[in-house]
């Protein structure tokens, strides 16, 4: 993936589920970024398992990471030295303009900074 200017985000998303939710906040998140000109790569751990794996280089590059989740994420320690936003998908998909304006935030703060949203 070549990243010409613009943010890089990466993020996952997880419902209990599995199922709709882990999908909807993907498509939802994706609508967004487009509209903000940044490039995202976005990991789903749903009923299919893990698809689009963020690898560690991924996760090194990316201006920020998003965790919309609602369950333990596999691999979670991938982003332990990340600056990211948690947020559950619920919280996500009803405010997802608040998301937005944490990322905001988030791309001027110091790495490891983490945001946690409810």
């Amino acid at each position: 993936m070549t990243i010409t200017g613009g943010r890089f985000l990466v993020a996952v998303t997880a419902c209990v589920s599995g199922v709709a939710h882990t999908y909807m906040a993907a498509e939802q998140l994706e609508k967004l970024c487009q509209k903000e000109k940044w490039l995202i790569k976005i990991e789903t751990q749903g009923a299919l398992g893990i698809e689009n794996y963020l690898t560690v280089e991924d996760i090194r590059r990316a201006d920020a990471v998003l965790l919309i989740t609602d369950i333990e994420l596999d691999g979670a320690e991938r982003f332990t030295h990340a600056r990211y936003v948690q947020v559950g998908i619920n919280v996500f998909l009803r405010k997802p303009q608040n998301v937005i304006g944490a990322v905001r935030k988030l791309l001027s703060a110091p790495q490891h900074t983490h945001i946690t949203l409810s």
